[in-house]
């Protein structure tokens, strides 16, 4: 019993899952935001490509 609280005091006291988890959670926010960035310039960059492979289809007839 001694060992399983000598061990959770130990798990209390260390900080480095702790800082493991907000790096991931930066992570995350960050990737989050670069979806929704590129989500909202996809409309505009896929008709340039519909324009650009329309141009080029053209160009091989």
């Amino acid at each position: 019993m001694d060992a399983i609280l000598l061990m959770l005091r130990r798990l209390r006291r260390d900080q480095h899952g702790a800082t493991a988890i907000e790096y991931g959670l930066i992570v995350a926010l960050i990737a989050l935001g670069m979806m929704g960035g590129l989500s909202a310039l996809g409309g505009g960059v896929n008709g340039s490509w519909g324009k650009t492979a329309t141009k080029v289809a053209d160009a091989m007839k």
